[in-house]
């Protein structure tokens, strides 16, 4: 059953650009962006697409929209399937959280699920909708990278068939936990980028065993102040660094100064996940 709540005047926070994509990052959006070299610029991840942000949904395309509007973004977001096996923009196993909808995602039908009205993290109603991972690839070509938190019940299979038919390889990785997920993946599709864990060599030994090539991998480093070793190692590699800095290390910058930010990245964290985005690249943007 729907639940009833007054639409809000949603909140437009401070912009530094104004109202259009920017030139600059779209010709960086290219396959390239995903690797490391010496010429490499730090970069944000929006952490569930950036709904933090009051009036802005997570796992929105009207919230990813207004990101893509102020920054260069890469926005990092998760799919769940429907009961009748539809992928969609879902980080939670049920709909109450972050919609007007009740149940769990994988006992529910599209056709209802696409009844529903998004809300924002505070649970403020909004008029979103929430979007098919087809609908977001479409939206996303040439505007945005992405890296797809793939949800435990949907099958990999899935997700590469539909990086494949929307040709998405220059602008979407797909997110794996460990090194038996990430070779399935890298079999299925040779040519996607994959999101890895790799906190110490060892996890990085696993993952070149698993037979993952070092051009395919983007080494998600932990959500701890980052090992600078190893970031080197891995840069050696021309492997980047995804440093998730969602929950401590934005509360520890939020407490102390999001200077922190740029000392992140000074230590090897040259792409930041953040459920801060906006704040996080006005400190590295000058970096």
């Amino acid at each position: 059953m729907l639940k009833k709540r007054s639409f809000i005047a949603f909140f437009v926070g401070a912009v530094w650009v104004s109202g259009c994509i920017p030139t600059t990052y779209l010709k960086g959006v290219k396959r390239e962006s995903f690797q490391y070299s010496t010429q490499s610029k730090p970069l944000i991840s929006a952490h569930r697409g950036g709904g933090d942000y009051a009036g802005y949904p997570e796992n929105c395309i009207e919230s990813f929209e207004w990101l893509v509007k102020q920054m260069p973004v890469i926005i990092e977001c998760d799919i769940s399937m429907t009961k009748d096996s539809v992928l969609m923009m879902m980080h939670d196993d049920a709909l109450e959280r972050t919609t007007t909808g009740s149940g769990k995602v994988r006992e529910v039908n599209w056709a209802y699920c696409k009844t529903l009205q998004l809300e924002d993290n505070k649970g403020t109603l909004t008029p979103y909708k929430i979007p098919t991972l087809e609908k977001v690839l479409t939206w996303g070509k040439d505007k945005v990278m992405f890296t797809l938190d793939v949800k435990r019940s949907v099958p990999f299979e899935k997700v590469t068939a539909l990086v494949k038919k929307y040709r998405a390889h220059s602008y979407a990785a797909i997110i794996t936990y460990n090194a038996q997920d990430g070779a399935k993946v890298h079999r299925l599709d040779p040519e996607v980028m994959i999101s890895v864990t790799i906190r110490n060599r060892e996890e990085y030994q696993r993952h070149q065993e698993a037979g993952i090539p070092d051009n395919r991998m983007i080494a998600f480093v932990g959500t701890r102040e980052p090992n600078s070793e190893l970031c080197q190692f891995l840069h050696q590699k021309g492997i980047r660094c995804i440093l998730g800095t969602l929950g401590n290390l934005d509360k520890m910058a939020t407490a102390r100064g999001d200077q922190l930010y740029g000392e992140f990245v000074k230590q090897g964290g040259d792409i930041l996940s953040s459920d801060r985005p906006l704040e996080a690249w006005k400190v590295v943007r000058s970096l």
